[in-house]
């Protein structure tokens, strides 16, 4: 938990709750804290012998697929994402290649690196992002050209490519996802921002930021194809045990993949938790689920010759 991105802090209370919610009596729980700078904290006693690692580590050097890769070389099973699902997935350039290659619908974007022409060729309003980071920082809703060279500089400042991107008017919906070999979605959720015009860092994090509906309020076949493309993105980026999809859906129906989230907030109150809640299966239940898909990847991959 903790680790060295912008979201530190959220990090530390998705794993607080992560630690709550599993049952003493079938787990001997350790944590080991990842702070901004300098060693890791952990408790020698507990780090030995690992059965199962749960990373809760949210941005990059921890949910880009680095941790993923430490573990993998350690040979520990752990929850979540392999190292090519993390890193793609945080990556919103190669990960929109990747969905549109599937014939998986995404918003239409230019791709920037460091010291190429900024300009939007979908008009304003445009979102201008960076290409690999999270939790809405470094994000900005650009409403005319002149607002635009600032947007790209605050991207910049937080990664060396960025996106450019179409606006997307209609109902930000999220869909969570559960599996290895046969992932299940849960029921969708409406995210409607109170904090603030859009969704932004203070709307998914202040206290009171946004409310969460479910079921959302868009047609039944709307929200079934929204579980069918959680899906469909979940395999088609290589993920394993847990994700978390965000969609637009359009005043036409029309159902648009924003991005996918390896390892979304953790919170029994965040919103992967509460959807799965609302689809049957309890917080205790689903961090159990987490654990056995970790423990049946690590005997599955042991099976292979390399």
């Amino acid at each position: 938990m903790g680790g060295r991105s912008s979201e530190h802090d959220v990090s530390l209370e998705s794993a607080r709750s992560v630690i709550e919610g599993l049952d003493p009596e079938r787990y001997d729980v350790g944590a080991i804290e990842i702070p901004r700078e300098g060693p890791w904290l952990l408790d020698p006693k507990k780090a030995a012998a690992l059965d199962v690692v749960f990373p809760v580590l949210h941005g990059p050097f921890g949910e880009d697929g680095a941790v993923q890769g430490l573990l993998e070389l350690a040979s520990v099973a752990y929850v979540g994402a392999g190292v090519t699902a993390s890193a793609l997935a945080m990556d919103k350039d190669l990960f929109k290649s990747v969905l549109r290659d599937k014939g998986i619908p995404v918003a239409k974007s230019v791709t920037l690196r460091s010291g190429e022409a900024s300009e939007s060729p979908f008009g304003f309003p445009c979102v201008v992002k960076p290409a690999r980071l999270g939790s809405s920082v470094g994000i900005s809703m650009v409403g005319s050209e002149e607002e635009l060279p600032a947007a790209v500089e605050l991207a910049f400042a937080h990664d060396e490519k960025i996106l450019v991107e179409e606006f997307l008017d209609g109902v930000e919906v999220e869909c969570s996802v559960l599996g290895n070999a046969d992932p299940i979605a849960s029921v969708p959720g409406e995210i409607v921002p109170l904090a603030s015009d859009w969704y932004d860092y203070e709307a998914k994090y202040a206290e009171g930021g946004m409310e969460l509906v479910i079921p959302p309020r868009v047609s039944a076949e709307s929200a079934a194809r929204v579980q069918e493309l959680a899906v469909a993105a979940f395999v088609a980026s290589d993920c394993e045990g847990m994700a978390r999809v965000d969609f637009f859906v359009r005043p036409g129906g029309d159902v648009v993949v924003n991005e996918l989230n390896t390892i979304p907030g953790f919170t029994a109150t965040s919103v992967y938790a509460k959807l799965f809640e609302a689809s049957g299966i309890p917080y205790p239940e689903l961090l159990d689920r987490l654990v056995e898909l970790a423990v049946e990847r690590r005997e599955r991959r042991a099976r292979l010759r390399y």
